[in-house]
């Protein structure tokens, strides 16, 4: 490579490009219908309760706010009749120990993505989508800090499609292990659901930055975003040493809120040649630079950032856009599901339990979201009031 990156660097520019391909839509289906697909692990000698049933009272229940397989049970026993009849109990309901059994011993990612996949054809795409739209999903990991099997802690990876709120695929990050082996298996489930991945644009934070994950992301025709940090000292180095001085700015937004203010300047440079950067398939390098001023306290953040789409395929204000709907997968799943159903207090110990659970949340929120709910406490607590409305809601076609 050569000694001086000048030559090889070009600012970006506005390009138009065709709009991104379609991504495929599912078959639209009831709930009862859709779970079907599931198979039952129980002797089928002695069973009493359908296991579609069963599911779907789940679902209903983590979508009115049970946070717990106690809270589940509950919510069942309160329904009245009729309402138990329509979700297909005929003769008597579940101990709590039944449902807690059953679920325990789920395929939890089979569980994930049949229930992404039932959310994700429910949601009709805009009307009329801008003709730089993009599909940008957004990957990060959780601990859930209360379940313990075994004595270790469950990390879940999951995967946010940005656009309509619904956690597409969630994978358990080995125990001995950490996320970056649990990338290509998260990668699978979500083409498993869209279909395709052509044309996708993936955000990760700085544990992503790995040359195996950007290869594998152009082996399936989709894009790479992610930062560099110190896990990556050559690529940060060479980020820095751009000439940053010479390259006017890009975007610059100016927010104002929760007491401080905050301006955002991002700045976008092409490489031209292969091998410009030290990271695969990359085609710009970006630097964002972040002033707060918090009680007349000035700070400043510098944050460098790799790209494998062209400036004519992403121009600073998109990229502004997508790293900061990077924090939605933080700030309107994992947080909700800390404070609304009060995730990391509940010590599932048992199987895949804690999966389960986590996968029920996710697809409450996701349902929430794309019913143009805001805030999921009250969603959540409105369903709880009107169960037979949502019973029709989620078992129609």
């Amino acid at each position: 490579m050569a000694s001086s990156l000048i030559p090889a660097l070009a600012v970006t520019a506005p390009t138009l490009i065709a709009p991104a391909t379609p991504i495929t839509e599912g078959e639209h289906g009831g709930l009862l219908e859709v779970l079907a697909a599931i198979p039952d692990p129980r002797d089928p000698r002695g069973v009493r309760y359908p296991l579609t049933s069963l599911l779907a009272v789940a679902v209903c229940a983590v979508l009115a706010g049970a946070s717990s397989f106690a809270a589940i049970t509950d919510w069942l026993r309160d329904l009245d009749e009729s309402g138990q009849t329509r979700l297909g109990f005929t003769s008597g309901i579940p101990a709590g120990t039944t449902v807690w059994r059953l679920l325990t011993r789920l395929d939890d990612r089979l569980l994930s993505r049949i229930l992404a996949g039932w959310l994700h054809a429910r949601t009709s795409p805009p009307a009329a989508r801008p003709a730089r739209y993009r599909t940008v999903i957004t990957i990060d990991g959780k601990t859930l800090r209360g379940a313990r099997p075994d004595g270790r802690q469950v990390h879940l990876l999951s995967a946010l499609d940005t656009s309509i709120g619904i956690v597409l695929a969630q994978v358990t990050v080995d125990a001995k292990s950490n996320e970056i082996p649990a990338f290509t298996p998260l990668l699978d489930a979500v083409e498993r659901v869209l279909g395709t991945l052509a044309g996708v644009l993936f955000t990760a934070d700085a544990m992503h930055t790995q040359t195996g994950h950007a290869d594998e992301v152009h082996r399936r025709h989709a894009h790479l975003l992610v930062q560099a940090k110190g896990n990556q000292p050559t690529l940060l180095a060479q980020l820095k040493h751009l000439p940053w001085a010479q390259i006017p700015a890009g975007d610059r937004t100016r927010d104002h809120r929760h007491g401080r203010r905050e301006t955002r300047t991002v700045k976008a440079v092409t490489v031209a040649t292969p091998g410009g950067i030290l990271f695969p398939h990359a085609q710009q390098a970006i630097r964002i630079t972040r002033t707060r001023i918090v009680n007349g306290k000035t700070s400043r953040e510098t944050v460098y950032l790799a790209i494998t789409l062209s400036a004519g395929q992403a121009t600073a204000r998109d990229l502004q856009a997508w790293i900061r709907r990077h924090w939605h997968i933080e700030n309107r799943v994992h947080h909700v599901r800390d404070v609304t159903f009060r995730e990391d207090q509940h010590q599932a110990r048992t199987g895949t339990g804690p999966a389960i659970l986590a996968t029920l949340r996710n697809t409450a929120i996701g349902w929430h979201r794309t019913t143009g709910a805001t805030n999921i406490a009250r969603a959540t607590r409105r369903a709880n009031r009107r169960s037979h409305d949502l019973i029709t809601a989620v078992t129609s076609s």
